[in-house]
């Protein structure tokens, strides 16, 4: 996600500023969270939705879905970033959130439904947070800066859809390690994201650094459940 340009940057502001912002920031993350969580409770409660979007997973319609879902999330972050209106950063935010509860659908329902319960959720949800917090943990420790690693995250988000059209095209299944290598393209992610809380952001930019951060962790958890199913 493209940063804005800001004269201001957070680097340059006050402590009492910086901590204002992080508040602001994870504080927004969390709120997306609860919301993504009441849109997906809504949303597994209509047999036409859960219907609709467990046929959605027969080959090419995937990766319409997943066209549809590209599309939406790019309207929804640019919407965030190139506009200082907050009504229209929180539209694009909550947008952006549907879009993630809406494409979590099936695979959610297919977690509770090959389990018979919501343990494995729970379990992935903490591994999930637990992943996500030492790795913001490193970065405010260190105060490292770890814009460098835009390049690499990019390359590899771009094998990681080649691969996935490969596997929907061609009908073979990605497999553990593919998992595994997009759990570790999300770690670098929230790495990288959590780098720009720090270096790039200005002090109003809380809600675009919030959905950073948000995307990030929802990529996470997608393949830390993709992981538990694996396991079982």
């Amino acid at each position: 996600m493209e940063i804005p340009q800001n004269k201001f940057v957070l680097s340059q502001a006050s402590d009492i500023e910086r901590v204002e912002f992080y508040k602001k920031t994870y504080s927004h993350v969390a709120g997306g969270v609860l919301v993504f969580i009441i849109f997906e409770y809504l949303l597994l409660q209509s047999e036409t939705v859960v219907a609709f979007m467990l046929s959605m997973l027969q080959g090419y319609r995937w990766l319409i879905m997943l066209g549809a879902f590209m599309l939406v999330s790019h309207y929804a972050e640019s919407t965030v970033m190139r506009t200082s209106n907050k009504n229209a950063q929180y539209s694009g935010y909550l947008l952006y959130i549907f879009a993630e509860a809406l494409i979590f659908v099936p695979l959610i329902y297919i977690a509770i439904e090959y389990t018979g319960s919501t343990m494995l959720l729970y379990q992935a949800a903490i591994v999930t947070l637990s992943l996500f917090s030492g790795l913001t943990a490193i970065v405010f420790v260190t105060k490292k800066d770890f814009s460098f690693l835009r390049a690499g995250l990019t390359v590899g988000f771009f094998i990681a859809i080649g691969l996935i059209l490969a596997g929907t095209l061609f009908g073979f299944n990605l497999g553990l390690w593919f998992s595994v290598g997009m759990c570790v393209l999300a770690g670098g992610s929230i790495l990288y994201q959590t780098s720009n809380l720090i270096h790039k952001y200005g002090s109003q930019d809380y809600i675009a650094a919030a959905l950073g951060l948000f995307a990030a962790l929802m990529l996470l958890f997608w393949y830390v459940i993709q992981l538990f199913l694996s396991r079982d």
